[in-house]
């Protein structure tokens, strides 16, 4: 955080009236009221910290109400009399923007793709309820949030239209809407699911990047909505239209194009849209690629229709391959790695953890360890302290805890918790998002299944990933975005 110490400075004997000021809780707005000098700074979730001095030294308690009565903010000011900025008081501001400041979501699963949070806040002691800032329809859909700055993206459908819009994140204000045709007939297969998108955008450099539900790809300008460039959807689709993310992987985007037994894993130039690279071994399936580092070599990791591949990320060439198909093939795991190994998972599979193995140019994969206690379909685990969290699909849906150095099951929770769980992790502390629109916040443990605080946070079904920051929580279900704020 950086201040224009200047305008805090009494034109008249270089004193300076300092207030301390704590985080406020709303987004807020800039105004002088009867202050002579007023400054603000915002931060990506809408944040606000004020300082500032009245050449007339008027008492901080009546500043303070002037705030006050226009509703907007929660905050205590106290005034120091005529001293200078110290030392002290910069890094007391500092320390509180970087508290709040959180970390940007800029694509599915966030910064690593892991469900990893670093810049949310969590409470000594979770409140009995969230509080509600605001609510705004942008349209169908299951894109997660992506949060850049104070800006909020959004990608769903309106109609026949798939829509993108950058909305202000401290108040849900459109800044700017974009969309383009994208009709299509859905499979009855999907019919609860609905027409919406699924997949989650990517930001990356001041670019934008979509995959409409029957496979368009759009590259646009984060700052304005304009759209760069595009790529129509292949002849064949998905049986279950698209559900994977896009990576950008430096000047390329990554994505597995095209349908049932017709598709390619493919690199487009982020800044034309141009092929870099294909491969069109498989068609695609459900859930999104990561790029890592591996025996020397960056590949792309991903579930294909009936396989799991690596490929190498520069050149498309397959480097090893492992026959993986799930019941009525609707693999949508999104792998990980743990240590250097690869956790690989799917409906009715399992859970294994396997090493890639290279001898030369030759490259192999090998167990370390499989269980079929749990299994995870369209739920993603997060990883703590060497134990994946995760909602099994067995059993109507059931929390477990899974020792990923041995493969053993530490613990399960009652059965039928949920159909689905969209699940963080801050630190030791999980948030499970429930399909049915509740929130669980859970304790990390290696013994059970540790609930702390349970919440309701939309009136209808919430199959997507809420985007944290500060003490904020972006919720989208089935066709509005939400911000919630823990006090």
């Amino acid at each position: 955080m950086s201040l224009d110490l200047s305008r805090l400075t009494d034109p008249r004997n270089g004193d300076v009236e300092v207030f301390n000021v704590n985080v406020t809780e709303f987004n807020t707005f800039d105004d002088t009221l009867d202050l002579n000098v007023l400054f603000t700074y915002r931060v990506n979730a809408g944040t606000v910290f004020y300082g500032g001095y009245d050449d007339h030294y008027q008492q901080g308690s009546s500043i303070c109400s002037g705030f006050s009565e226009r509703g907007k903010w929660r905050t205590q000011m106290s005034i120091r009399q005529h001293i200078g900025l110290g030392v002290s008081t910069v890094a007391a501001l500092a320390v509180l923007a970087t508290h709040a400041m959180g970390q940007d979501w800029p694509q599915w699963r966030g910064p690593n793709r892991d469900g990893s949070v670093t810049g949310f806040s969590v409470p000594s002691t979770w409140p009995a309820a969230l509080s509600e800032v605001w609510s705004v329809e942008v349209g169908f859909g299951y894109a997660s949030p992506i949060l850049i700055g104070d800006t909020l993206y959004m990608f769903t459908r309106q109609g026949d239209d798939e829509v993108v819009r950058a909305l202000d994140a401290g108040s849900g204000a459109t800044r700017w809407s974009t969309s383009y045709p994208a009709p299509f007939n859905m499979v009855s297969a999907t019919q609860n699911h609905g027409p919406g998108p699924k997949s989650t955008p990517a930001y990356a450099d001041g670019r934008l990047f979509t995959l409409g539900i029957s496979g368009i790809v759009t590259a646009f300008e984060a700052s304005s909505g304009r759209q760069l460039w595009q790529r129509p959807a292949d002849p064949v689709e998905p049986l279950y239209h698209t559900g994977q993310s896009p990576y950008v992987d430096g000047d390329q985007v990554i994505l597995h194009v095209g349908g049932q037994d017709a598709g390619a894993l493919t690199a487009f130039d982020v800044a034309t849209g141009a092929e870099r690279w294909r491969w069109d071994g498989d068609g695609p399936a459900y859930g999104s690629p990561i790029v890592v580092d591996a025996e020397g070599i960056r590949q792309v990791i991903t579930f294909t229709q009936e396989n799991f591949v690596g490929v190498n990320a520069d050149t498309g060439q397959l480097l090893w391959r492992r026959p993986y198909t799930t019941q009525s093939t609707t693999t949508s795991q999104t792998p990980r790695l743990y240590q250097g190994d690869v956790i690989e998972s799917g409906r009715g599979n399992g859970i294994t953890r396997f090493r890639i193995v290279r001898e030369g140019n030759a490259w192999t994969t090998e167990d370390v360890w499989h269980t079929d206690e749990v299994s995870l379909h369209m739920t993603n685990g997060v990883e703590v302290d060497g134990v994946l969290f995760g909602l099994s699909h067995l059993n109507s849906g059931q929390y477990f805890g899974l020792d990923l150095d041995t493969g053993d099951v530490l613990w399960t929770s009652d059965p039928r918790q949920a159909d689905n769980a969209a699940i963080l992790n801050v630190g030791t502390t999980i948030l499970a998002l429930e399909d049915d629109a509740e929130l669980v916040i859970v304790s990390h443990s290696r013994t059970g299944f540790e609930p702390v605080q349970r919440y309701e946070v939309a009136d209808s079904a919430t199959w997507t990933l809420p985007t944290l920051a500060g003490n904020r929580m972006f919720v989208k279900d089935v066709e509005s975005v939400t911000l919630w704020v823990v006090n």
